[in-house]
């Protein structure tokens, strides 16, 4: 049977599955998984708010729908979620506007 998208959602509910293949590593990461995402000196919210904002710049449709839901069951409503998609999204195109930096400066020395 043929897929409509290439991400399918079905697969997010795999994403356990990623010690079949080297069980070690997968447990490292997921032991670490667990200790950055409990309660610190940022609350369990934050943190989903957070890595909901990420999914967004890596655009990782996974992430993105797992964050979304995250976020939510740790009440962040929808302009908070659309908040944390904006900041992320003035990070990534400042990221990409100051390499013009770059370019101002070759065309200011090809010039002189």
């Amino acid at each position: 049977m043929a897929q409509d998208t290439y991400f399918d959602p079905a697969d997010l509910k795999k994403f356990g599955n990623i010690t079949e293949f080297q069980e070690e590593m997968g447990r490292k990461f997921f032991d670490y998984y667990g200790e950055v995402f409990k309660e610190g000196a940022l609350t369990a919210r934050e943190k989903a708010l957070i890595a909901l904002a990420v999914a967004h710049t890596v655009q990782c449709p996974y992430c993105i729908d797992a964050y979304t839901a995250d976020s939510m069951q740790k009440g962040a409503d929808e302009e908070q979620m659309m908040e944390a998609v904006h900041v992320a999204a003035a990070i990534r195109s400042g990221a990409s506007l100051v390499f013009s930096v770059q370019m101002m400066n070759q065309v200011k020395k090809t010039m002189m």
